[in-house]
């Protein structure tokens, strides 16, 4: 049975009508532009009655960023708008097809600028979710459907604190650790749609060694405010 979409969507798009959300207006793309991307945030319906969101943990060879939590996505071809390269991430990364996908919405472009990247989040409603099919190895080391209700329990939440001064919202669940730009998308976006619930931004812990820059060759270190790319 297809699951309906969660009232929640309809509240944030309510939210993200009113002009200049405090997040979004921060990271305003530049009259210059720079490399267009696409982000994926899909959301299904869990057996609990709840909502679970898709995320993948990057390929661990990679050179731009290995091991990092994100969303389905990529860069824009020629010809695409955000709305078709998400879909299409999302399918050659782990296989969902884009007629099973209910685009909710596009969110405000996001520039980034240790990466030069203006990155579209796309609302995503998955309303009959099924197995991940031909998981992409050489970008995706791995998928998953994580819990909505999880990642807002604050017993999972903390701030994490990058060695060159980088702090912000991070979440750790199931060997997945999220922080960056995925866990400062989420929180903004669970903020705006009401679900947010009370946490400990006082709680800090150093982000692992694996994430630090020195161990991925070429990379460049988030900065206080916009945490690691895509």
């Amino acid at each position: 049975m297809s699951a309906p979409r969660p009232a929640w969507m309809t509240r944030l798009q309510d939210a993200l009508a009113h002009p200049d959300p405090e997040y979004f207006d921060r990271f305003q793309p530049p009259d210059e532009g720079g490399r267009e991307s696409a982000v994926l945030m899909l959301f299904a319906p869990s057996e609990d009655g709840g909502e679970e969101v898709v995320l993948t943990e990057r390929a661990h060879h990679l050179r731009s960023h290995p091991g990092q939590v994100s969303f389905p996505g990529g860069s824009l071809e020629p010809g695409e708008d955000a709305v078709q390269a998400a879909l299409r991430e999302a399918h050659e990364e782990v296989g969902i097809a884009p007629e099973t996908v209910d685009v909710v919405a596009e969110l405000p472009a996001l520039f980034l600028s240790p990466s030069q990247h203006v990155v579209t989040p796309v609302l995503a409603w998955w309303p009959v979710p099924r197995a991940f099919q031909n998981v992409h190895a050489g970008e995706v080391h791995r998928a998953e459907m994580v819990s909505v209700d999880l990642l807002l329990d604050a017993s999972i939440r903390f701030t994490t604190v990058h060695p060159m001064g980088y702090e912000g919202p991070a979440f750790e669940v199931d060997g997945l650790y999220i922080w960056g730009f995925t866990a400062m998308l989420f929180s903004r976006v669970m903020q705006l749609a009401g679900l947010e619930r009370p946490w400990d931004a006082t709680v800090r812990r150093p982000l692992p060694e694996r994430f630090h820059p020195r161990s991925q060759p070429g990379a460049q270190s988030p900065s206080r405010q916009e945490g690691s790319h895509q």
